[in-house]
């Protein structure tokens, strides 16, 4: 898929969307996009059982939740992940982090990726995943990312591109190793890229509240923290947003330089500010 060469990213900070949250939703044009769909996925960053910064927080999926019900029913929304962890599956994630309250109090569906019914899709012109299974249920939605803001030890940042990892089953990607999608750190920048010329987030909403400012399951958040959230729908505007909030430069990033003029645009989006 092919993104527009012209794409916006809106930000604003956390004060302004705590006081209205719906305007950052609402002036990058989710509603719009979502009141003709049929189903939509809401999928968090929820690699462990570890607190925010390091996974999305509770309180903005229910935030967006609250949103989304202007425009469609609950039985339309979705609420999806894949664990990192061998330890345990992605329904001990949810129980802990607050998800499974969340979607009894409001009636929605919870579903562990991992162990969702696959489909078999291939590119000739990858070459790190010319075969790959992902879920069925990534054909029939409206894929809604909700990205921590992290730095990553290998590949330097995590965010809406990396967080797609979550919708690769271990049954085809652990490879042995002892994390659950071992199989991506061979040759992760072009995993990662390849993952996401099969499926990429339709909109993106980047929590940089705090910000973990080396690694995504260890060591300092950023102080001070960043104290923004950031949408789109334009995963390398976004991506490459990001790396920019980290102190980074996005042409380090190798996975966000093979994705630039591809699945986005890294350096020619328009940058909206929302107070």
């Amino acid at each position: 898929m092919v993104r527009p060469h012209h794409s916006t990213v809106y930000s604003c900070t956390v004060e302004s969307f705590n006081d209205d949250y719906r305007l950052l939703l609402e002036q990058s044009g989710l509603g719009k996009r979502v009141a003709d769909k049929q189903r939509v996925l809401i999928k968090p960053n929820l690699v462990e059982i570890l607190a925010p910064p390091i996974t999305t927080p509770v309180e903005v999926v229910e935030k967006i939740i609250d949103y989304l019900l202007e425009y469609i029913p609950p039985t339309a929304i979705i609420i999806g992940e894949g664990c990192g962890a061998s330890e345990y599956d992605t329904s001990h994630v949810f129980a802990a982090l607050g998800y499974t309250d969340l979607v009894e109090k409001y009636g929605i569906e919870l579903i562990d990726l991992n162990s969702a019914k696959l489909r078999r899709r291939t590119l000739s012109s990858c070459s790190r995943w010319p075969e790959m299974y992902l879920p069925a249920l990534l054909d029939e939605v409206f894929l809604l990312s909700l990205p921590q803001l992290k730095a990553h030890s290998l590949a330097k940042v995590t965010l809406t591109m990396k967080n797609m990892m979550g919708c690769a089953p271990p049954s085809h990607y652990k490879a042995g190793g002892a994390w659950k999608k071992a199989a991506f750190h061979t040759r992760l920048h072009e995993a990662i890229f390849e993952l996401n010329r099969y499926r990429t987030p339709d909109y993106t909403l980047l929590d940089a509240s705090v910000g973990m400012a080396q690694a995504h399951l260890w060591g300092p958040q950023c102080s001070p923290p960043v104290g923004r959230l950031a949408a789109s729908f334009d995963p390398v505007a976004i991506d490459s947003y990001g790396t920019r909030l980290l102190k980074r430069r996005w042409q380090d990033v190798d996975h966000i330089v093979m994705a630039d003029g591809i699945l986005g645009t890294a350096m020619n989006y328009d940058l909206v500010d929302i107070e």
